[in-house]
C-alpha cells in the first residue's frame, strides 16, 4: 500500500476516556482499551498572539489533521522517532501518551518575524548557515519568553520519570536541526522555502524516550513559495490581518488547504534509481544479500546478478547494456573475490557509477584487495569493503536527486549520534 493509504484506517469502536489536556487548537483524550496511547483531536479554532486573536475556521480541524498526519508519516518513514501512530479520522490521530516538555524549539533558515524585532540591524532575508536555534518556555501569561540552554538545564524538568539534563537537551537540539533539514529538503521539491519552524518534544510514559510530539501543521512554520514572502501560505497571513472579515478568512482557509494538498506530495519520490549488484559467483551470495538488505533500508531497489568478467566478458557487457538501456539511474556494485575483473571492466565501459565491494578472505585478502584498489588510468570506480557502507554510498548518490532517500540518510545520521550520546550517558551512570 502507498504511504497515503496507511494514514487513515478509522476505528469506529475506539473507546475514548477522560480528557487529559486541551490547548488552543486541540484536545487530548485517553484511550481506555489501549493504555499508553491517546487520541489527539483537532479543533476548528485558529489563534494568534497567544489567543489574543482567535476565530473559528470551518474545516480547519480536518485540514490541520491531514497536514500533521502527512508530515509525521514522512518523518517516520525517514526514521525519526515520533509520538504519531496513525490517523484515526478526518480530524484526529492516535499517538503514544507523552508528558510534554514545556519548550518550543524554533529553528530558522531565514531571518524574519520576531527574530528581527529581537535583533535590530539584521535585515529580513538573512540566511542562517548553519541553522539558527532558539528555545521558548511555554508560558502564555508571559508571552512564551525566550530561554537559554542554561535556564532549561536549571529548571531540572522531570517528566515521566526522566530528568531533562544536558544529554536530553543535546538530543532535542540535534533532533530539531535534523527534522528541519528533512522538511526543508522535502518542501524544496515543491519549490517552496521552509523559512522557520517550531516543534515540541515529549517523554513517552512507557519507554521514557524523548520523541517528537504535539503536531506539525500550518500553524508550525513559515512557507514561502519560490522563496517569495508575498506568496506566503502559512498562518502569518492570519496574524497580519488588520481586520478579520469573512473574505479574509476564506483567503486564510485557501492557504491552509493549499498546504494540506501539497504536503501529500512530500511523500512521493521525485526520482527513481536502483543498485545492480554483479557477483562473480553464487558463493558470494551472503555478501550480496547484505548489500541488498542495506539498500532496502534506504528505500533503494536492489537487483542481484551473476556474471564473470574473466570467464564471460561478453555476457557481463550484455547485462550492463540491459540496465543502461531502460533509462533508470543505476549504480553498479561489483562483488568479486580473488582477482576483481568485474569492477574495472564495468567502470571502463559505462558512465554509471561503479563501486567495488570485494568479499575478502582471511588467507589472501590482503593481496586480493589490490585488484580493486589499483586501477588502470581512465577508470573511476571506488572500493568499499563493507556491504553496508557500499549500500550507503550508493544511497548518497541517489539522495542527490531523491529527497526520500536523502531524508533516510539524514535521519540515520541523527539516530547514530543519539545512540552514541545515550551510550555515553549510560556509561557515565555506571561509572558513578
Amino acid at each position: 500500500p502507498s504511504p497515503l493509504s496507511l494514514l487513515a484506517r478509522p476505528e469506529p469502536d475506539l473507546k475514548i476516556g477522560q480528557k487529559l489536556n486541551e490547548g488552543k487548537t486541540k484536545q487530548i483524550f485517553e484511550l481506555v482499551d489501549q493504555p499508553g496511547l491517546v487520541l489527539v483531536q483537532s479543533k476548528d479554532q485558529i489563534t494568534a498572539g497567544n489567543a489574543v486573536r482567535k476565530d473559528q475556521m470551518e474545516g480547519k480541524a480536518a485540514i490541520a489533521n491531514k497536514t500533521t498526519s502527512c508530515v509525521f508519516k514522512l518523518l517516520q518513514e525517514s526514521g525519526i522517532k515520533t509520538a504519531f501512530v496513525k490517523q484515526h479520522s478526518d480530524t484526529a490521530f492516535i499517538a503514544t501518551h507523552c508528558e510534554m516538555i514545556p519548550i518550543e524549539w524554533v529553528c530558522r533558515r531565514v531571518a524574519t518575524g520576531s527574530f528581527l524585532k529581537r535583533n535590530p540591524g539584521v535585515k529580513e532575508g538573512y540566511r542562517f548557515s548553519p541553522l539558527k536555534m532558539e528555545m521558548f518556555f511555554k508560558d502564555d501569561a508571559n508571552n512564551d519568553p525566550q530561554w537559554s540552554e542554561e535556564q532549561l538545564l536549571q529548571a531540572k524538568f522531570c517528566l515521566a520519570g526522566l530528568t531533562i539534563g544536558q544529554c536530553e537537551v543535546d538530543i532535542m537540539n540535534r533532533s530539531t536541526v535534523a527534522i528541519f533539514e528533512i522538511l526543508e529538503k522535502a518542501w524544496a521539491t515543491q519549490n517552496c522555502t521552509l523559512v522557520d519552524m517550531k516543534i515540541e518534544f515529549g517523554v513517552d510514559v512507557k519507554t521514557q524516550e524523548i520523541v517528537l510530539a504535539d503536531v506539525i501543521d500550518n500553524d508550525s512554520w513559515r512557507l514561502w513559495p519560490a522563496g517569495d514572502r508575498s506568496q506566503q501560505k502559512d498562518k502569518q497571513v492570519y496574524r497580519d490581518l488588520k481586520e478579520v472579515t469573512p473574505e479574509a478568512m476564506q483567503v486564510v482557509k485557501r492557504n491552509f488547504e493549499w498546504v494540506s494538498e501539497r504536503v501529500k506530495l512530500l511523500l512521493e519520490s521525485q526520482a527513481s534509481g536502483r543498485v545492480v549488484v554483479l557477483m562473480g559467483s553464487t558463493s558470494d551470495m551472503a555478501h550480496c544479500e547484505k548489500i541488498k538488505k542495506a539498500c532496502s533500508s534506504y528505500g533503494v531497489p536492489c537487483v542481484l546478478r551473476v556474471t564473470s568478467a574473466h570467464k564471460g566478458p561478453d555476457e557481463t557487457l550484455r547485462i550492463k547494456a540491459e540496465y543502461e538501456g531502460d533509462g533508470v539511474p543505476t549504480v553498479f556494485v561489483a562483488v568479486a573475490g580473488r582477482s576483481n575483473g568485474l569492477g574495472p571492466v564495468m567502470s571502463g565501459n559505462t558512465a554509471y557509477p561503479v563501486i567495488n565491494c570485494p568479499p575478502l578472505t582471511p588467507d589472501w585478502g590482503a593481496q586480493d584487495v589490490w585488484s580493486s584498489l589499483r586501477m588502470p588510468s581512465g577508470l573511476g570506480c571506488s572500493t568499499i569493503l563493507s556491504p553496508d557502507a557500499a549500500a550507503q554510498f550508493a544511497a548518497q548518490i541517489f539522495g542527490l536527486t531523491d529527497h526520500l532517500v536523502w531524508c533516510k540518510l539524514r535521519a540515520s545520521m541523527l539516530n547514530t549520534w543519539v545512540s552514541l550520546k545515550l551510550a555515553d550517558k549510560k556509561l557515565q551512570a555506571c561509572s558513578l
